[in-house]
């Protein structure tokens, strides 16, 4: 095919309408054309909205928008702007996407493609349905000098001002630097595959870095594949904006059947402890290579879908740092933004108790955790699963801070200190004759840290086994499901008559 021809054409068909325009993309993005920088492997970007959306869904807006020309960019070929965008259906329910073209003009960012990227938006949040970026251009378009920038700049004003009212995903198949690395971190949820990039600077300052590790994005896969039925498998957990309710009926699975901690005691993995209470055992991990001593994700429990944050035994002993903090106050905040139930599952020695954690911003971050909490109106339910001592058991989702419901194990131990740290610093003098300092710690472990000792304070609801522990989380996902911030309001009060 003849690249020139085609551009000659494509102003020739512009009478035919929405189908015929769509083909010649596709054509257009074919390899062999002499405009295509779509990596081996990848999809373009048509087709990346295609495999988003339900079969036959997709309808495209702004079809023939292209840029303006001006003395330094006169020669404005006649293509489409360098982004696709449109709505369709995701597992049934309304959802908008753009998709970045890299095979035109580098998927550069001018005025008209922020454009387009903003009146999908207006359309997004009118109808309270969520929005997928798919991200993958080079950059601003420098002949558009600060048209382009100031194109950016309403690109993100409109993704704050959607942020917390409908959810945004962020796809990075591709490369997505300065202003687009920003603009795809201000999402709700970043997905990367292997060949992504999504930074600040330029990927030659930042050559391999694991964005997972660094806690950029949520979730890694290899394809553009992957990463779009991740999208998918998001969405069908969430709402499609901040006042339709919780998703439910996501599962079948029994609502009060029995469950085993015994692979949890040995592995003291949270993702065991996960397994063993979600419906049909599936948890939808995020960030799990960023501060693995926090998991934290979403799950379907008794059919209601649900967020999880769980102290990981299994890596330090689950002690929190700073890191660990930032991840789970970043959950607590998605969550509470489209009032999903919080689940917080503790199993942990504390905070973490080095020097270098206090050198790293470990008061701000355990600020930001607590401020998380106490703030949240989101249903809140707390499992003690193990051991929770000091601090992480106020903040982290304790009655006092604000929780609805907190639940201990009949196992658990909660106190200010661990037994050996308690008696070390209360009782040393008292080791002398028959008494031992076993026998201080263990009567210290079996009075003070007893979970009846906190359930008699009215700070823990009731004391269960680990047996019970799905149903009675599952009756409390059910029970809190009409919860809400404001209380209820009244005509007059009914007079005795």
């Amino acid at each position: 095919m003849d690249f020139c021809n085609l551009e000659e054409l494509a102003e020739r068909l512009k009478r035919f309408g929405n189908k015929t325009a769509n083909v010649l993309r596709d054509l257009l993005a074919e390899p062999g054309t002499g405009i295509s920088n779509i990596p081996d492997g990848a999809l373009s970007a048509k087709r990346r909205l295609e495999v988003l959306f339900d079969e036959g869904t997709f309808t495209e807006t702004g079809v023939f928008v292209r840029r303006c020309s001006s003395e330094i960019d006169s020669d404005v070929r006649s293509e489409f702007e360098s982004v696709i965008t449109g709505w369709g259906a995701v597992n049934g329910k309304l959802v908008y996407a753009f998709s970045q073209d890299v095979s035109r003009v580098h998927g550069a960012v001018t005025e008209a493609h922020a454009k387009k990227i903003c009146d999908l938006y207006k359309l997004a949040l009118e109808n309270g349905a969520p929005v997928v970026g798919i991200f993958d251009s080079y950059g601003a378009y420098l002949k558009e000098g600060i048209r382009a920038l100031a194109g950016y700049g309403r690109i993100m004003k409109t993704v704050s001002q959607a942020s917390g009212v409908i959810p945004q995903i962020a796809i990075a198949p591709g490369y997505a630097a300065g202003a687009s690395g920003v603009i795809a971190g201000m999402f709700d949820i970043l997905i990367s595959t292997e060949s992504g990039s999504v930074s600040v600077n330029p990927s030659s300052v930042v050559s391999d870095r694991d964005m997972t590790i660094d806690g950029i994005a949520a979730i890694e896969v290899k394809s553009d594949g992957e990463a779009l039925a991740a999208a998918r498998s998001i969405l069908k957990y969430l709402p499609s904006n901040n006042s339709e309710g919780t998703p439910d009926e996501l599962s079948k699975d029994i609502t009060g059947r029995s469950v085993d901690f015994s692979v949890y005691s040995s592995s003291k993995d949270a993702r065991d402890l996960i397994a063993a209470i979600s419906d049909e055992g599936t948890f939808l991990e995020f960030f799990s290579a960023y501060s693995p001593e926090v998991t934290t994700g979403i799950v379907s429990l008794g059919g209601v879908a649900a967020g999880i944050i769980a102290t990981n035994k299994s890596v330090e002993v689950g002690t929190l740092t700073a890191c660990g903090a930032r991840k789970a106050s970043r959950m607590v905040s998605l969550l509470d933004s489209f009032n999903l139930p919080i689940i917080t599952l503790i199993d942990s020695h504390g905070f973490s108790m080095t020097v270098d954690s206090e050198r790293a911003p470990f008061i701000s971050e355990f600020a930001k955790l607590a401020h998380s909490y106490a703030s949240a109106t989101a249903p809140m339910i707390t499992l003690v699963v193990g051991e929770a001592y000091g601090t992480i058991f106020t903040v982290m989702g304790s009655k006092s801070i604000g929780a609805d419901v907190v639940y201990a194990l009949d196992t658990a131990a909660i106190a200010p200190m661990n037994a050996a740290t308690a008696v070390a610093f209360l009782e040393n003098d008292k080791i002398e004759g028959n008494v031992t300092r076993e026998d201080l710690e263990s009567k210290w472990t079996e009075t003070v840290a007893s979970p009846i000792e906190a359930a008699s304070s009215g700070e823990i609801d009731d004391i269960i086994s680990a047996e019970e522990s799905r149903a009675k989380l599952v009756s409390a996902v059910y029970m809190l499901s009409q919860k809400s911030a404001r209380p209820a309001s009244r005509k007059h009060f009914n007079m005795p008559l």
